[in-house]
């Protein structure tokens, strides 16, 4: 089974909140166009009950790997660094928990020891690959499309209900 790590899960539902904040804002502003606007990590932790500091980290992760930007002061917080069309799941997925490898085999290390008697090598690279373009064509406007009439907390389509492979 191919699971995400509670990080990414977090991650990815950060994420959604704050597509959701900037929607909410950008409807509220009718046309009028405004930077997105920015939420704590409290608000996002207690919104989707996440462990703050865990929430905290992740989303300075996500910072430093330019998905997100931070706004300092009373009325600062978090913010998508662009629009939420435009930032995809592997991303994500990517920025919290590195590449993304279904074996051993294949790594950013190049070939393993069984390299020259291995049958399964190209396959289980295709489905690798075949996994890593699932994720870059999720974008986190699609997570909140998913999830429209579900409240935090609630199971939307993120994180862990974005993919599961089970044999």
């Amino acid at each position: 089974m191919l699971r995400l790590t509670k990080k990414a899960d977090y991650g990815l539902m950060a994420l959604k909140y704050l597509a959701e904040q900037a929607e909410e804002a950008s409807h509220s502003v009718g046309s009028v166009a405004l930077g997105s606007p920015a939420a704590s990590a409290k608000a996002i932790a207690e919104a989707y009950h996440i462990p703050p500091q865990l929430l905290a980290k992740i989303l300075q992760t996500l910072a430093k790997a330019g998905l997100l930007v931070s706004h300092a002061g009373t009325h600062g917080g978090y913010a998508l660094a662009r629009s939420a069309k435009n930032i995809s799941a592997f991303e994500v997925i990517r920025a919290i928990d590195g590449p993304l490898f279904i074996t051993s085999c294949i790594t950013i290390h190049g070939t393993c020891d069984l390299a020259g008697h291995c049958t399964i090598k190209e396959p289980l690279r295709k489905v690798n690959d075949s996994i890593k373009d699932l994720l870059s064509n999720i974008h986190i406007s699609d997570l909140v499309e998913m999830g429209e009439g579900a409240q935090p907390g609630e199971g939307a389509a993120v994180g862990s209900g974005l993919v599961t492979i089970m044999a």
